[in-house]
């Protein structure tokens, strides 16, 4: 199953070579071309010689992780984030460490070894490390170098009535559903797939992309965070699981372009898709840069609600993916029937 393959490959910011070899094998024979510019974005085109619009369906390759930053003379890891992590959810957590993907659990003092007001608050990032079984410095760096990165090591599985759990659904799951759509629908106009690098980490990657692309408009495919859980009161959901696709609306980032709101919305009603709106601002995906190149660039996200973001391991709903898909193709239908 794609999915299965995409969550589980390692790909924190900066090392997204995995990720974007599966990309390759996937797509490899259903688009004219595809190449990797300098920053590392994998970017592919189908009907690259025809005319109309031309249009980027953008998703991104990297996920939020874990970066060496010292060996302990007692072979323990001591490590930073790579990207948002709430640090409350990392204790006793396993990963795959470095190149060599060394088997590792995130480790702290015992609870029995703590004082009381230390148990009744979260265990700070500098008193965590991370364990790989090793009996002293020197044995460590024949594993692992400073540097390395660490990744969760979640396995993708079905859950419960079309549900999935997994890691790096943030966003692989835009990044899977660009790869289906371009291998199963053809186009009347250049549609170009940008699997962009290092967006956790300041949206670095896909403007650059655009750039080169000169895009007509952009619809950017994400994962987001959904709030249907206990403890947060409805209105305060961002997204809600199993209820569709979400449009976004405007971000922290960027305002959707009226003429490609109205044109999803009305794709949506037409061939019955379910959708919902992201009913939060917060938060900026690379949607925002890539409005921002040159004279601007029109865009929009769809996202997919997930439960548990950038933690170790995600919740989504499998129909919300079928049906960002389906958002997808019926908008570039209507594009091609009624133009831009």
């Amino acid at each position: 199953m794609l999915l299965k393959r995409l969550t589980e490959a390692a790909g924190v910011s900066s090392n997204e070579d995995e990720v974007r070899e599966i990309i390759k094998d996937e797509i490899d024979g259903y688009v004219d071309e595809y190449w990797t510019d300098m920053m590392g974005n994998l970017i592919a085109v189908k009907g690259k010689e025809k005319a109309g619009p031309r249009v980027v369906l953008a998703a991104h390759m990297d996920e939020v992780g874990l970066m060496i930053s010292k060996i302990e003379d007692s072979g323990l890891l001591k490590f930073k984030t790579v990207g948002g992590i709430d640090e409350r959810v990392l204790v006793s957590k396993p990963l795959l460490v470095g190149r060599k993907k060394i088997p590792g659990v995130i480790g702290a003092k015992a609870i029995h070894l703590q004082e009381k007001e230390e148990r009744e608050k979260p265990i700070p990032l500098k008193e965590l490390y991370i364990d790989i079984g090793v009996k002293d410095k020197k044995e460590a760096e024949k594993l692992v170098e400073v540097g390395e990165l660490a990744v969760f090591s979640t396995r993708f599985s079905r859950l419960g009535s079309n549900y999935a759990k997994g890691k790096a659904f943030d966003d692989r799951v835009g990044c899977a559903a660009i790869i289906e759509i371009m291998k199963e629908e053809e186009f009347a106009f250049p549609v170009y797939g940008v699997f962009a690098v290092q967006e956790e980490v300041g949206l670095r990657g896909a403007a650059r992309a655009a750039y080169a692309i000169e895009p007509d408009l952009a619809i950017e495919l994400e994962g987001t965070s959904a709030s249907d859980v206990p403890g947060t009161e409805e209105h305060g959901y961002s997204t809600t699981v199993g209820e569709g696709p979400a449009i976004t609306l405007m971000d922290s980032s960027v305002i959707t372009h009226k003429k490609i709101l109205q044109g999803l919305i009305k794709a949506a009603e037409k061939y019955k898709i379910k959708y919902q709106f992201r009913r939060t601002n917060f938060g900026g995906t690379d949607a925002g840069m890539i409005s921002l190149v040159k004279e601007g660039i029109p865009a929009t996200v769809i996202s997919l609600p997930c439960r548990y973001i950038h933690s170790p391991v995600s919740l989504m709903n499998l129909n919300d993916f079928a049906g960002m898909k389906a958002l997808v193709s019926a908008y570039l239908k209507e594009l091609e029937r009624e133009g831009f």
